[in-house]
């Protein structure tokens, strides 16, 4: 018990360079003063009490793990775990968004003014028609870089792939979809 009435006297940034030294105890501490905090913060971004308890145990453990990255002059350790909080929260996100395709959102829905111009509308189909033939995992890459707005590398970690696969992908479906579309064009 003594250990804990310790680390009531300790700053937060003290407490974060124990925890670089191995000291758990510290890590308690600032899971006592921080931990409804967290958990708020990632129930706000998750919605759900279970994934919010998960992803403050992810943070913990990464802040455990990485406490010698803390730099007290940028900012508090409130701050640097609610950042590290936040990012996390964010790929998580992402990753669960990975499965539903706003390409099939869009190739199933007319764009509004298209409805009234049969030119755009015919190329709205031939967009969607080239868009279909490409493979999932082409389709995947172009959703979340042009409709998702994730960098290269984003789509790498959140698809769990090398970036090169990430560029060679794009690279393969853009040049398909180029293809497509020039072919589309020249039979009309």
């Amino acid at each position: 018990m003594a250990g804990l009435e310790v680390s009531a006297e300790r700053s937060d940034a003290e407490l974060v360079r124990a925890m670089a030294a191995g000291d758990r105890q510290a890590l308690a501490a600032l899971y006592d003063r921080h931990g409804g905090c967290l958990l708020a913060a990632a129930r706000r971004f998750l919605g759900s009490p279970a994934a919010a308890e998960d992803l403050v145990h992810d943070v913990l453990l990464e802040a455990w793990r990485r406490a010698d990255s803390f730099d007290a002059s940028r900012g508090s350790a409130r701050t640097w775990l609610l950042v590290r909080l936040r990012s996390r929260a964010l790929d998580r996100l992402r990753r669960r968004q990975r499965g539903q395709s706003a390409l099939n959102a869009l190739a199933t829905a007319p764009a509004p003014e298209a409805a009234n111009d049969p030119q755009r509308r015919s190329e709205h189909a031939e967009i969607r028609r080239a868009l279909a033939a490409l493979p999932p995992s082409h389709r995947q890459v172009l959703d979340l870089a042009y409709f998702g707005g994730l960098s290269m590398a984003e789509i790498a970690a959140a698809m769990d792939i090398p970036l090169g696969t990430v560029k060679s992908r794009t690279a393969s479906a853009l040049g398909k979809l180029r293809r497509a579309l020039s072919d589309e064009g020249e039979q009309r």
